[in-house]
């Protein structure tokens, strides 16, 4: 039996790891909190900042590998949260794989208003704290067309809280990916 894939996903200091760490620990089956970073983190020579128009191929590849360690998780059995930012315009990889390999899969973007972001991401350490970028990623977020109801506004919501909601919403089965 294949596990259910979660994309949880939004701008940057949203709260992704926070509660796909809390979503990942409390589960009643065996689940794996798969965080994006890593797979960006391990390119050692070579490495664009993402979010930057000449980082395009290597952000293609990271995605692939990333998309096929999620499959081989899932196909294991396990369900997979995936933490990190994984706006529509990675999506087609991850759709092409849940069909491939018959996998349920959720989308779900953690969407707090822009000052709570940049708030949060003045607070975190060690992380992407670039105004202009954070900004950015966040006006990215704000246009995702037919999966706009796929958002949380999680700006009065604190991770506790964010995490009962995304519980909620994927209880529902209305922010699966068709």
């Amino acid at each position: 039996m294949n596990g259910e894939v979660i994309i949880l996903t939004g701008p940057p200091a949203a709260g992704k790891t926070t509660v796909a760490a809390l979503l990942a620990s409390s589960a009643s089956v065996p689940t794996v909190h798969l965080t994006t970073d890593l797979f960006y983190r391990s390119i050692r020579t070579g490495f664009v900042l993402p979010f930057l128009p000449e980082a395009q191929r290597q952000n293609e590849v990271v995605v692939e590998a990333i998309v096929g360690t999620v499959a081989t998780f899932a196909r294991g059995g396990y369900d997979v949260v995936v933490d990190g930012i994984v706006g529509p315009w990675f999506l087609p990889p991850f759709r092409a794989a849940a069909e491939h390999d018959h996998l349920a899969m959720s989308y779900v973007v953690l969407r707090p208003d822009l000052d709570t972001t940049l708030s949060r991401a003045r607070e975190r350490v060690g992380e992407l704290k670039d105004v202009d970028a954070i900004t950015g990623l966040h006006g990215a977020f704000e246009r995702l067309g037919d999966l706009e109801d796929h958002a949380i506004d999680t700006g009065d919501l604190d991770a506790q809280q964010t995490t009962v909601a995304v519980r909620r919403v994927l209880a529902s089965g209305k922010y699966r990916l068709r």
